[in-house]
C-alpha cells in the first residue's frame, strides 16, 4: 500500500560550480542560499511504500519499542507482552516499508517496524504478569480518576470471565498516515473470527478494551472525580485518528494523565500551534458486537 509519510529529508550537498562564478560568489551569498535550501527540505513530504507482514522473531525489539512508547513508566513487563504477541502470530500484523530500491541508502532500516496491530485475550492470559500489571494499572488509575460506580463497573467487566476481554493494540509511529488503519483492522477482525471459527486462542472476545494516547490543551483545567462518560471527547485530541471511533462506542471511558512519565516527544510533549498540549492515556471499553459499525465509519473516514 502506498502511503504519504511525513519525513525529515535529508539536506542534499551543494551542487559543483564552475571555477570562475564560484570565486566572484560573496560567501554571505552562499550562506543564505544553503540555509534557505535547509528550510525548503524541512517536513518535506514523500511517498512511501508500506507493507503488512505476519509477525515474527525478528519484530521483537520494534514492537517492544512501540509498547515502551504506549506504556511509558508504567509496571508493564513489556518484554513478556512482546513475546506473547509474537507467540500468537496467528492474530496481528507489523508495518513496514516496502522493499526498497538496490542504491537506497536506507538498507540498514529495511526491517524497522513501522507499527504493528494485535489483540491480547486478557481472559486467557489472566495468569500472565503482565496481564495483571495491566489491568492493576487500569484499576489504579480509574480509581484517581473516576467515581467509585465506575471503577466497580471496570473490575466486574475486567474479572468476569464469562464474557473475555481481548486487549486491542494497534500503535505505529507519528509518521504514518492513518489511512494505514484501516485495511490493518480490517485483517485483524478476519484473524480473530477465523480464530474463533478454528477454536484457536484469542479467538473469542466480548468486550474490546483500548489504550489510546490522547491529548487536551494544557491551560485548560480538567477537574477530577469525573465519571467517564462525563468527560468531553471534544476536549480530546487522538494520536491514533481512528480510536475516535471506538471512543464514540465504548460503554465505558475514562483519562489519565501521563504528564510526569512523559520525557520524549515518543511519550508526548506535544504543542499544536504553539498551544501547549497534556499528554494522557484514554481507556475505552467497547463491546464486541460494536465492532462492524466502527469498521463501516473508518472505511469513511480513512479510504483513499
Amino acid at each position: 500500500m502506498a502511503t504519504p509519510a511525513k519525513r525529515r529529508a535529508q539536506p542534499q550537498p551543494p551542487a559543483e560550480e564552475s571555477g570562475s562564478e564560484s570565486e566572484s560568489e560573496p560567501e554571505s551569498s552562499e550562506s543564505g542560499s544553503e540555509e534557505e535550501a535547509e528550510d525548503e527540505t524541512i517536513d518535506e513530504e514523500v511517498n512511501i511504500e508500506f507493507e503488512a507482514h505476519s509477525i515474527s522473531d525478528n519484530d521483537y525489539n520494534g514492537i517492544k519499542k512501540l509498547l515502551q512508547q504506549l506504556f511509558l513508566k508504567a509496571p508493564v513487563n513489556t518484554a513478556e507482552l512482546t513475546d506473547i504477541l509474537i507467540q500468537q502470530n496467528h492474530i496481528g500484523s507489523v508495518i513496514k516499508q516496502a522493499e526498497v530500491q538496490e542504491d537506497s541508502d536506507d538498507d540498514e532500516d529495511d526491517d524497522e517496524v513501522f507499527g504493528f496491530i494485535s489483540c491480547l485475550n486478557l481472559t486467557e492470559r489472566k495468569d500472565t504478569q503482565c496481564v495483571e500489571q495491566i489491568k492493576e494499572l487500569i484499576l489504579s488509575r480509574c480509581e484517581k480518576s473516576c467515581e467509585q460506580h465506575v471503577v466497580e463497573q471496570l473490575n466486574k467487566l475486567l474479572n468476569d470471565n464469562t464474557k473475555p476481554v481481548g486487549l486491542l493494540l494497534s500503535e505505529r509511529f507519528i509518521n504514518v498516515p492513518p489511512q494505514i488503519a484501516l485495511p490493518m483492522h480490517q485483517q485483524l477482525q478476519k484473524e480473530l473470527s477465523e480464530a474463533q471459527r478454528t477454536n484457536k486462542p484469542c479467538g473469542k472476545c466480548h468486550y474490546y478494551l483500548l489504550i489510546g494516547k490522547t491529548f487536551t490543551e494544557a491551560t485548560k483545567s480538567n477537574s477530577k472525580k469525573k465519571g467517564g462518560r462525563d468527560q468531553q471527547k471534544e476536549e480530546l485530541m487522538f494520536a491514533n485518528a481512528e480510536e475516535e471511533f471506538f471512543y464514540e462506542k465504548a460503554l465505558l471511558k475514562f483519562n489519565y494523565s501521563v504528564q510526569e512519565e512523559s520525557d520524549t516527544c515518543l511519550g508526548g510533549r506535544w504543542s499544536f500551534d504553539d498551544v501547549p498540549m497534556k499528554p494522557l492515556r484514554t481507556v475505552m471499553i467497547v463491546p464486541a458486537d460494536g465492532i462492524h459499525a466502527i469498521m463501516d465509519k473508518l472505511k469513511d473516514f480513512l479510504s483513499v
